[in-house]
């Protein structure tokens, strides 16, 4: 006896050539009249200042005078000068220290440092210190730079009060450090909660299988644990350093002072563009600046491609490899 068959099996055949390259079965018009909004905003918000940036960068446009009304055509000549600007390659450099400091390095450490003591501690501890964390990085950044101007101020500040250093003007005479420490103090919230998230996708075999060996804590780390979260660790890292590349906020502390010492891009661009009224000249810079994110983007992303070619091949995966470790 031949055995029984669903009712809607005769139906397959018919149907697979409707439902083909459509899933929903809402037929082009309907789902190109949902994905439309969408293109429009993409359109308007991303596509559009794109090529309004790209074309700016082109003319000595300017907010005011008679480039204002009537901008020439200059070709390249813009780009040329930002390359050769001595202003745009301090801002570079500054802004690369920046990014280092205060992204792969100052948030990166602080925030798997955090996630890594907080694993295994109890629910109401966890939940405070994760809370501190998360309440510097959902402040509005207006409340943030007054609080740190309040707390390095020379006269009246906290940090002189506390340290018995009163006079000590540290927005003065350590602009970039104090800008490195706000950005990771404010930043490192969203490296911890995806260290958290990744660090619960270790097996605790694998830390048992450390701990039993005798492995230290760096090489549990080492064996154990990053071979795990490579790809998470890459994930943050290209995140945390296109946004603080990008990152305007230590503009309301330093303004870029004293004498240009903490003028990162963003606050270099905003400088040339409205400040100095040079719209076409800001604007290569700001297409130059997409260009470097771009190479940045890039090369995480084939770190990220290439990681499973990375992890270790010896036998017995990560635990093995932790207990060879503990050994050695």
């Amino acid at each position: 006896m031949a055995p029984p068959t669903s009712p809607r099996a005769d139906l397959a055949p018919a149907a697979a050539p409707f439902f083909e390259g459509d899933a929903a079965g809402l037929g082009r018009g309907r789902a190109a009249a949902f994905v439309a909004p969408a293109l429009v905003l993409v359109a308007v918000f991303l596509v559009f200042p794109a090529l309004w940036t790209l074309y700016l960068g082109t003319t000595d446009y300017r907010l005011t005078g008679v480039a204002a009304s009537e901008p020439r055509f200059v070709g390249t000549d813009n780009y040329r000068t930002v390359l050769g600007d001595g202003d745009f390659h301090r801002s570079l450099w500054l802004t690369l220290q920046f990014v280092l400091g205060s992204a792969v390095i100052g948030q990166t450490v602080l925030g798997f440092s955090i996630a890594w003591v907080m694993r295994d501690r109890p629910g109401p501890v966890r939940r405070l210190v994760e809370g501190l964390v998360l309440l510097a990085w959902i402040l509005p950044s207006s409340v943030i730079a007054f609080l740190w101007i309040a707390l390095l101020d020379r006269d009246g500040g906290t940090l002189n009060a506390v340290l018995g250093t009163p006079g000590t003007a540290w927005l003065l005479d350590h602009p970039m450090a104090c800008v490195v420490v706000f950005n990771v103090w404010r930043g490192t919230a969203f490296s911890m909660m995806l260290y958290g998230a990744a660090l619960g996708n270790v097996p605790p075999s694998h830390l048992e299988t450390a701990r039993l060996a005798g492995a230290s804590t760096w090489q549990t780390l080492r064996d154990a644990v990053f071979p795990r979260i490579r790809g998470h660790l890459l994930t943050s890292l290209l995140l945390v350093s296109l946004w603080t590349f990008n990152d305007f906020t230590p503009f309301l502390i330093t303004a870029g002072g004293p004498d240009g010492r903490s003028e990162i891009m963003s606050v270099y661009v905003y400088r040339t563009a409205l400040g100095d009224g040079r719209l076409g000249f800001g604007a290569a810079i700001s297409l130059i600046m997409i260009l470097i994110n771009l190479v940045i983007a890039l090369l995480y992303l084939r770190a990220l491609r290439d990681r499973g070619r990375a992890r270790t091949a010896e036998p017995g995966g990560a635990e093995a490899g932790a207990a060879r470790g503990a050994a050695a």
